[in-house]
């Protein structure tokens, strides 16, 4: 019996609730048509027809209802002669709701340590796994397709495709069987709210093969598409990060003397219970209509995690993994802003002499020309230019504060090694003794010397923070300053300018700021304010900077502000 004699018996043996389909191994020459009678005019190719077609690596796949085409008599494939002898070709019915299964994925919260698996007795040519509830972009999985064939014979290699029906996400394996194939399943849009259609899996199999379809949660991966899609967000976090712990060692300055460092104050302050939960309730809030008017009446802008949820790209854990991520960077910038200064100072001491550790005046009239200087500069070109420059300054007073410290210390250091000696010396020859009243004078010195450092440190330690703060304000501002360097060519001023009226007031800042000490900001009446202000400045910058960058350096400049007021008052 012919090939032909073959398929038209199948046909007439067809119902009205069987598929028909035909896998042809993959040729640029090969065509497959469908007949309305024997004679060859009336043949029309498969795309021609509406037939599903689709052209995978290895195979070619044609689907065809039978009850769509009652007058289809043929189906004819035109086969080169060139490969004739090697053409293969494999033809099927089927009940279509016989090969598709459905495979429930497992939740976000079982880390990968459950699964769940399907094991398919491949009697056919294809099956469809169907992933239910898989719709949200934090989910991802790790698929594991192990296949098992009866004869160790040479068949045609197996085809997997994950096919994501709302974005039209094909994805498509090719694995020789028997093989063990890993896929990551992951989506790159959620499912849109009239969507009902879920993500497929499709096997092209052989037909005397074993597939056994394993899904796990990949944590790693639900990591990575928490920072694929929310990566917009970390410096908010950062940045918040910073800011509690700056206002943590303002709160300890206050209470007791002394600044202390920025990794131990970040680990003690930066909690994310201290803002999440407030975000949380008024996010809550804002599903009922009597809040969401008073919020509004408020002219408050909308949440930022609101906007996200409804958009289905937020869930409750995303805000604290995010908030851990930032913890971590701005830990390790804490880092290496410390070990870069004292390369910096190191590097400095080795070829320069440093100078005398001495207390700075806030304002003269050299610094007020600084400030209208570079407040023309923001006004006249670009503000982000004007930041980065200001920036530039003040790392390098810092620099120069670290040097100074360093140079006194080693200094006192050495003072204290040669007292030490001379005691020892002493106390060997028989010497008269002196009056207490002569040794006040000698040691008067020193401790006026070591209680100078004591202070410049502590100074040294809240410069070190805000210029760490102040950096991931140049960064957010650092497209803007591309941009006017890239047209300055074309005009000098860039019109408009996202960071203009910030940059002046940032710049009179900074320019303050650079000279203060601690010893002006402890005696201020203003410090306690000062230091519970960023708090509520931190939960403010989580609640609507998410989304809109620009907002983060306006509640920065306001806490620095206090900061100057706490300096002159």
């Amino acid at each position: 019996m012919t090939l032909m004699e073959n398929i038209s018996r199948f046909l007439l043996q067809a119902t009205e609730n069987h598929t028909v389909m035909f896998t042809v191994k993959i040729d640029t020459s090969s065509w497959i048509y469908g007949c309305m009678n024997s004679n060859s005019s009336m043949c029309l190719e498969a795309t021609d027809l509406s037939w599903k077609a689709e052209l995978l690596p290895t195979t070619k796949v044609v689907i065809l209802k039978l009850q769509d085409y009652p007058s289809l008599s043929h189906i004819v494939i035109q086969v080169p002669a060139a490969v004739g002898n090697k053409y293969t070709l494999g033809c099927e019915f089927f009940q279509e709701d016989s090969r598709t299964v459905q495979l429930p994925v497992t939740h976000i919260f079982s880390f990968g340590l459950s699964s769940s698996k399907i094991l398919l007795n491949s009697t056919g040519l294809l099956y469809n796994v169907q992933l239910q509830h898989f719709n949200q972009i934090y989910q991802a999985f790790k698929i594991y397709i192990e296949s098992h064939c009866q004869s160790p014979k040479e068949r045609k290699p197996s085809v997997y495709r994950l096919h994501i029906p709302w974005s039209h996400e094909d994805s498509i394996f090719v694995a020789k069987a028997p093989s063990l194939t890993e896929i990551s399943a992951k989506l790159h849009v959620a499912q849109p709210g009239n969507g009902n259609r879920a993500p497929e899996l499709n096997i092209y199999s052989s037909s005397d093969c074993q597939y056994e379809v394993i899904l796990k949660t990949s944590l790693l991966q639900v990591l990575g598409q928490i920072v694929r899609f929310h990566a917009g967000a970390f410096p908010v976090y950062i940045v918040s990060n910073i800011l509690l712990t700056y206002g943590g060692q303002l709160s300890t300055l206050r209470s007791t003397g002394q600044c202390s460092d920025f990794s131990l104050e970040l680990v003690r302050t930066a909690k994310p219970y201290k803002v999440e939960p407030l975000i949380s309730i008024v996010v809550f809030l804002q599903g009922f209509n009597w809040f969401r008017e008073i919020w509004e009446s408020l002219s408050l802008p909308e949440v930022d995690a609101a906007v996200l949820s409804s958009q289905d790209a937020w869930f409750p854990l995303v805000s604290l993994i995010l908030f851990l991520f930032g913890t971590g960077i701005a830990y390790w910038s804490g880092v290496f802003f410390s070990t870069s200064l004292r390369l910096f100072s190191s590097l400095w001491l080795t070829l320069i002499r440093p100078t005398v550790l001495e207390k700075d005046k806030l304002i003269t009239p050299r610094r007020l020309c600084g400030m209208l200087s570079l407040s023309l500069v923001s006004w006249t070109t670009c503000g982000a230019f004007a930041v980065f420059l200001i920036y530039l300054q003040y790392l390098f007073k810092v620099i120069r504060l670290h040097v100074n410290v360093r140079a006194e210390q080693n200094k006192l250091n050495r003072d204290s090694d040669h007292s030490q000696e001379t005691s020892q010396n002493s106390s060997i020859h028989t010497v008269k003794p002196q009056s207490s009243m002569d040794s006040v004078p000698e040691m008067s010195q020193p401790l006026t010397n070591s209680t100078a450092i004591a202070e410049a440190v502590n100074s040294l330690k809240m410069h070190l923070t805000i210029l760490n703060l102040f950096t991931w304000i140049v960064l957010l501002n650092l497209p803007s300053l591309i941009y006017w360097l890239k047209n300055l060519r074309y005009n000098v001023r860039l019109d408009p300018d996202p960071c203009r009226s910030t940059a002046i007031i940032i710049v009179c800042i900074l320019e303050i700021l650079m000279n203060s000490s601690t010893s002006e900001v402890k005696s201020s009446k203003l410090l306690k304010i000062a230091a519970k202000v960023p708090l509520p400045l931190s939960v403010a910058m989580l609640a609507f900077g998410r989304m809109h960058l620009y907002r983060v350096p306006h509640f920065v400049t306001f806490s620095l502000l206090l900061h100057v007021l706490c300096c002159v008052v």
